[in-house]
């Protein structure tokens, strides 16, 4: 009986700690979404004329940015310095969302465009969480297929910084819309079960999948339903 008690103890507060991870995540991912809205606005005010004179050395700084500030928020997902740091992420994210969004606004339909954008990405991303949150089945065997993706699509997306191909591009795209799709199901089913009680790092991997859906999303439906002035 007291070994009954104390399974059912241990399993209770595993279930508190889930559920906390879980609400925290939601509550510090939605925070996010603000610093990127502020970043937008100031990207879309912002000349990249850099940017255009040089295509590969800009992309690569910009990688390097990013996976600095990814390093430095994973090295302090125990502190409040990680939540800064994570927003300060979610802020430049945000200005580097500046070209495509004056690339899009370029075209006649562009603000329907970018909501069309927002919305596809919200309906995905509350479908697939709903999906992981309610149903008993665990995503985390997807662990090795979800490496494999990610290495294939960071090797093409260094390949197309030097080979500059539209058609590539709008692959890659498709690409992060499938697998940024998958890793919310295996993010979301992470913290669920118990695989991910650090809800800094369980942000960050939502907030990219979300990015990237945004964005890849956004891209092709600019390629194929923009509206050219």
């Amino acid at each position: 009986m007291q070994q009954d008690f104390n399974v059912y103890t241990q399993s209770g507060a595993l279930d508190s700690l889930q559920h906390r991870v879980l609400r925290n995540t939601y509550w510090l991912l939605g925070l996010s979404l603000i610093p990127t809205a502020i970043g937008a606005l100031v990207g879309i005010n912002l000349s990249f004329a850099f940017m255009a004179a040089s295509p590969i050395l800009s992309s690569l700084l910009f990688l390097g940015v990013i996976y600095g500030l990814f390093f430095a928020i994973e090295a302090n997902k125990h502190s409040t310095t990680g939540v800064y740091l994570l927003l300060l992420l979610t802020f430049v994210l945000g200005v580097m969302l500046g070209p495509l969004l004056q690339y899009t606004l370029a075209f006649r339909n562009g603000g329907q465009l970018i909501s069309l954008a927002a919305g596809g990405t919200a309906v995905v991303f509350f479908s697939l969480a709903g999906i992981a949150s309610s149903t008993k089945r665990n995503f985390s065997g997807m662990a090795n297929f979800l490496m494999v993706g990610a290495i294939v699509l960071m090797v093409a997306v260094v390949a197309n910084i030097f080979l500059q191909l539209p058609v590539m591009q709008l692959v890659l795209c498709a690409g992060f819309m499938l697998f940024s799709s998958l890793m919310i199901l295996f993010n979301v089913s992470q913290i669920v079960h118990g695989g991910e009680t650090n809800y800094i790092t369980a942000t960050l991997s939502l907030y990219m999948n979300i990015y990237n859906i945004f964005i890849s999303l956004l891209q092709l439906l600019g390629a194929f339903g923009g509206d050219r002035r």
